[in-house]
C-alpha cells in the first residue's frame, strides 16, 4: 500500500522520485512475495462452463467471467467499469485501472452474443454490466473500489458453485479468467505480443508471469530423462 501511494505521488507530481523508499539500489528497501501457484482453465473446461445451463446470478458471474477471458485476462475492476461507450468500431477501448496503460482490442464474436444480454441504456452511467450502476458517482475512487470489491466477493461464490456444476475440481474465481488465459496462450503466442494484451509496461513482468504458464520445455527436458 504505502509503495501504491508513493507511485501515485510521484505521477501527481508530489513527491521527488529520489524519495522512492523501494527498489534494488543502495539504501532501498526490496519487498519479496512468496511465490503462489497459479493454475487456470483449459480449453475444454472453458467449454464445459460456456455450455451450463444456469440461474441468473450464476449465468452473470459467468458472462463476466468469459468477457474476462475473451479480453486477454481483463481484471474484473476493469470489466464491471466497462461502458457503452468504450465500444467503437467493433473494437474495445479501455484504459487499465491498474497502471493507466491505454490500447484497444478486437471485440470477439463470443462477446458480442454476451452483450446481447445487456441492452444498451438500461444502467446509470452508460455501464453496461449492473454491478455498480447503483453508485451515484463513479469518481469517487475508494467507494468504488469497496463496491468492486463486495461484487467480486458475490461473482466468487457463484462462481464455486459453477465450477461444481461443470465437473471442475481446480477452484474457480474471477482472477482464474487471467491464468486460463495465460495458460492457454503459453506456447502460442509471442512474449512481445503478450505484453501489449496484458499492458505491461516491461516486457519482463510478461516473461515472469508467462513462465508460470509454460511448462513444454521443462516436460520434454524430463521426458528426455526418464524414458529410459
Amino acid at each position: 500500500m504505502i509503495r501504491t501511494i508513493f507511485n501515485r505521488a510521484i505521477s501527481s507530481g508530489l513527491v521527488e522520485e529520489k524519495y522512492y523508499p523501494f527498489g534494488k539500489g543502495k539504501g532501498k528497501i526490496s519487498i519479496k512475495f512468496p511465490d503462489s501457484m497459479k493454475i487456470g482453465l483449459t480449453i475444454d473446461e472453458i467449454k464445459a462452463i460456456q455450455s451450463l445451463e444456469l440461474s441468473d446470478g450464476e449465468n452473470h458471474s459467468r458472462n463476466l467471467f468469459l468477457v474476462s477471458f475473451y479480453f486477454a485476462g481483463m481484471r474484473i475492476s476493469d470489466v464491471l467499469r466497462l461502458k457503452w461507450s468504450d465500444f467503437q468500431n467493433d473494437r474495445l477501448y479501455y484504459a487499465m485501472g491498474k497502471n493507466l496503460k491505454t490500447g484497444s482490442l478486437k471485440v470477439p464474436d463470443k462477446v458480442l452474443e454476451i452483450l446481447e444480454q445487456y441492452p444498451r441504456g438500461t444502467n446509470a452511467h452508460d455501464l453496461v454490466f449492473h454491478d455498480l450502476a447503483k453508485l451515484p458517482d463513479l469518481s469517487k475512487a475508494n467507494e468504488v473500489l469497496n463496491y468492486i470489491k463486495t461484487r467480486n466477493r458475490v461473482c466468487n461464490d457463484y462462481l464455486k458453485k459453477i465450477v461444481v456444476k461443470a465437473g471442475i475440481t481446480k477452484p474457480l474465481t474471477m482472477h482464474i479468467a487471467r491464468h486460463s488465459f495465460a495458460q492457454i496462450s503459453a506456447d502460442r503466442i509471442p512474449a512481445n505480443v503478450l505484453q501489449k494484451l496484458y499492458r505491461h509496461t516491461d516486457i519482463k513482468t510478461t516473461m515472469q508471469y508467462q513462465s508460470n504458464f509454460i511448462t513444454k520445455m521443462t516436460d520434454d527436458a524430463l521426458e528426455a530423462v526418464i524414458n529410459l
